[in-house]
């Protein structure tokens, strides 16, 4: 019980502080439209483009690039942007679970908007190929998610070694990438308007990933959090 009030707590703060701020929210809202701007511009460029065989794969893989820098720049910033004297302040009040916790839980939740928001935005300027949209929107959702219990759990390995973000990336690497393939291929069934339990297991391996990840992060960041 102590472990969820307390999480509850440090999930407000962050909401807080995110409201009266707002600079991931919006940095990463104008990183998104201006890069789907740019790649429609491209795109018009690109006679035949969106009438072509490989358009759908084209238009679903450059969503999902999209959404992969737009959880860097969101989620980078989780522990990169808190100071020594917060951390420590943390320390005396909260458990390290209740951090990781929290953290997660809020990214988790800025991802889900901002996945939304992008597929919307993406959807207006290129023409729509999705053949099931509902089931489309819910492998966006897994990705968001995803990427937020990935991103979260490097964020807190690359604070401890002087917030150096090259760390993060390499980190984050071998882990990232099978999960953008499974994305990819999920949401390419998705478009394709296939049976949706042929993606079942593709779901399953998602979901397997997400529990490995903050399970691991529950167990190895209260380590981390004695340095």
């Amino acid at each position: 019980m102590k472990l969820i009030d307390q999480t509850w707590y440090l999930f407000k703060k962050e909401i807080l502080l995110e409201w009266r701020s707002k600079y991931a929210f919006n940095g990463v809202l104008l990183y998104i439209v201006s890069t789907v701007f740019i790649c429609y511009i491209s795109f018009k460029i690109t006679p035949g483009l969106a009438g072509s065989n490989g358009y759908k794969i084209v238009w679903n893989v450059l969503f999902w690039i999209i959404i992969l820098f737009a959880s860097v720049n969101a989620i980078a910033k989780s522990f990169m942007q808190e100071s020594k004297n917060r951390l420590l302040y943390y320390y005396t009040i909260a458990s390290p679970q209740a951090i990781i916790l929290s953290k997660t839980i809020y990214n988790i939740l800025l991802m889900s908007l901002l996945s939304t928001l992008a597929l919307i935005v993406y959807m207006v300027f290129f023409p729509n190929t999705i053949g099931d949209l509902l089931f489309y929107f819910l492998a966006v959702l897994l990705g968001g998610l995803s990427f937020s219990t990935v991103f979260t759990m490097i964020s807190a390995i690359a604070s401890k070694a002087g917030n150096n973000g090259t760390l993060m990336s390499i980190l984050s690497f071998p882990v990232i990438i099978p999960v953008i393939l499974v994305l990819i291929r999920l949401s390419k069934g998705a478009m394709d308007g296939l049976e949706r339990s042929l993606s079942y297991g593709d779901m399953c391996v998602l979901c397997a990933i997400n529990v490995i990840v903050i399970a691991t992060s529950l167990l190895l960041f209260p380590y981390l959090w004695r340095d």
